[in-house]
């Protein structure tokens, strides 16, 4: 059994809530389980609770679970560059994969909410890369 822990964003929480139980439901489909939830206020402060995670014994693989809605500015744009950079340099630091469950940029509400999915994407992604990595 591969033991998950997630990052979740709060901000648009109505949708990253949806996710999370999302998540939670498809790893137990894949004989996993997401132990261990840390809530972040934004995508942007994801990676100080991801290697928090990667840090325990007990934890195989991270997901991130975050909606990067688009803005009148290209500050979504930028938020997901970086935040999705360093979630990679970690994995590579702490040799676990970390699966990214964010969606956006460029991104409306409607469509935030149509890819709310990304979430099992991620978990299938973390839990294969587990297998492939024994």
């Amino acid at each position: 059994m591969v033991k998950i822990g997630a990052v979740v964003a709060e901000f648009n929480f109505d949708i990253t809530q949806m996710m999370l139980d999302l998540a939670r439901e498809h790893a137990k489909f894949l004989d996993s389980e997401i132990t261990e939830v840390i809530t972040v206020p934004g995508v942007f402060d994801m990676p100080l609770a991801i290697k928090k995670l990667l840090k325990k014994d007990d934890i195989d693989a991270v997901i991130t679970l975050g909606a990067v809605i688009e803005g009148s500015t290209s500050h979504d744009e930028i938020v997901v560059q970086h935040a999705s950079r360093k979630i990679a340099d970690l994995a590579l630091e702490y040799d676990k994969p970390v699966a990214l469950g964010i969606t956006g940029p460029g991104m409306t509400r409607l469509e935030a909410h149509q890819r709310v999915d990304y979430a099992k994407r991620a978990v299938e992604a973390a839990v294969k890369m587990c297998k492939r990595l024994e």
